[in-house]
């Protein structure tokens, strides 16, 4: 809690610095009261912040004057997702971890959860472009939070369902 928390911090502090900052979140569920708080000062600061959250998300996307430059969507496919990816850059620096724990207290605090950072440039890459990218672009399976909280299929927004992640 306290590394994630640390990370989401930093970016939050190069956003105010004028410097690139950008979060982006893979996970089942965002329930963590401390962090989705975190996250929404991140982009209220100016970082990018990402949110592919397949579940119950507690942060509210784009939310004016609260979550500014928060998007968070849903991709709901034939496969159940696990992938917990959690990426953070801040200035030229990039990091990304590996995890077995949602952002939710339970498995914060009462529970052994691993998160572990992945130091090699070219298998961090590889997750990037496997996971996050493709659930970023994802068109046919993937729903976006609305300003109101409620969600609407990305394929209905553009006009037709293009790319699946999971295909």
């Amino acid at each position: 809690h306290k590394r994630m928390m640390d990370q989401v911090q930093a970016a939050t502090m190069a956003a105010r610095a004028g410097k690139a900052a950008r979060i982006v979140l893979k996970m089942n569920a965002l329930t963590d009261e401390a962090l989705g708080l975190a996250l929404a000062e991140a982009g209220r600061a100016g970082a990018t912040v990402d949110l592919i959250v397949r579940g119950a998300c507690i942060v509210p996307a784009g939310r004016p004057g609260f979550s500014d430059n928060v998007r968070v969507r849903s991709i709901i496919g034939r496969f159940l997702e696990h992938s917990r990816v959690f990426y953070f850059r801040v200035g030229d620096e990039e990091t990304l971890y590996l995890s077995s724990a949602d952002w939710m207290g339970r498995n914060m605090f009462r529970r052994i959860e691993l998160a572990w950072p992945v130091d090699d440039p070219a298998m961090r890459q590889r997750l990037i472009d496997e996971t996050l990218t493709a659930y970023l672009h994802d068109e046919r399976d993937a729903w976006q939070m609305m300003p109101g909280g409620h969600y609407e299929r990305v394929s209905r927004l553009r006009g037709k369902p293009g790319r699946s992640a999971q295909r």
